[in-house]
């Protein structure tokens, strides 16, 4: 089957799946599309795309289906609930599953769709909204590598690069060491920008300097500029993010290791989420340091 052949279900058109939904449909691909508010399915990127009422619509004759949802019970709903995408998907297709859940529920997913001779792997993906959109996510997969091989090309139009780290599961491990990196990245930036600016420092002139030294970080280079103006556009949720540290938590204490700097970024998520801003960019953490007399325009 070459590249063009391939017909695909996209579910779910958050901040991430849109982009790669679009970037799919520009490479050619004949893609049905579904999301649960069903306003990005008419996006202009998705135009020739054929819009889906369920999952079960959106899977239905596709050699491919790729879900980009929330968390453990959104991916199992569009698989396995009312109108689920396992009521019409065919033997010998893939699910390909981009959404961050927890290793568990990955390997749950794909046993009940081996049952159905449907593939599974999980293929977490990082690299936020500008690696969505430009193309260049980093793909964390496990699964046969058969099946990987099949979707290889799908998966070179959404990301830079894709690894494949072992059996069903393993995608979603690396991911949640991802996001411990990326938990005390962020919040390294966040305090590094409090400290400059209650110094009175041309905060962009440091920034400048340290981002290409040791100190040099994604976080420091592309969302260092939303914490010196106190203004978080969507990237990533921060509230998604406080789940997936929670998955990476949970790995940690079945291992009987402490995490505590993992720890301390997930209270400090959770008390910007009971204020309101679970919706932010995970680059809110700078919120975390505010004294509205203190900081700097």
């Amino acid at each position: 089957m070459t590249r063009s052949d391939l017909r695909i279900g996209v579910v779910g058109l958050g901040a991430l799946g849109l982009p790669i939904a679009v970037n799919l449909n520009r490479a050619g691909y004949a893609l049905r599309v579904h999301t649960r508010s069903r306003h990005a399915e008419t996006d202009p990127g998705l135009v020739g795309c054929q819009p889906c009422t369920t999952p079960a619509a959106a899977a239905a004759e596709r050699d491919v289906l790729l879900l980009c949802v929330s968390d453990d019970q959104a991916v199992d709903t569009v698989l396995f609930g009312a109108n689920g995408a396992a009521e019409s998907l065919q033997p010998d297709s893939i699910v390909v599953d981009c959404s961050t859940i927890s290793p568990a529920c990955a390997c749950t997913a794909s046993k009940r769709l081996a049952a159905m001779d449907v593939a599974y792997i999980d293929a977490p993906v990082t690299g936020g909204t500008e690696g969505a959109r430009a193309g260049s996510l980093t793909v964390l997969v496990g699964g046969e590598s058969s099946a990987l091989e099949r979707v290889q090309p799908l998966l070179e139009v959404i990301g830079g690069s894709v690894h494949h780290f072992g059996a069903v599961g393993s995608g979603q491990q690396v991911k949640a060491v991802n996001q411990v990196l990326v938990a005390g990245s962020y919040a390294a930036v966040a305090e590094a920008v409090a400290l400059g600016q209650r110094l009175n420092l041309p905060m962009d002139a440091v920034i400048s300097a340290l981002k290409d030294g040791a100190a040099g970080s994604w976080a420091l280079k592309h969302r260092s500029q939303a914490m010196l103006a106190g203004h978080y556009p969507l990237g990533f949720k921060l509230a998604l993010h406080h789940k997936d540290l929670g998955i990476a938590l949970d790995a940690a204490s079945a291992l009987k290791l402490q995490l505590p700097v993992t720890e301390l970024v997930r209270q400090i998520e959770e008390t910007l989420i009971d204020a309101g801003h679970g919706d932010e960019d995970v680059a809110g953490l700078r919120r975390a340091l505010d004294d509205t007399d203190a900081r700097r325009p």
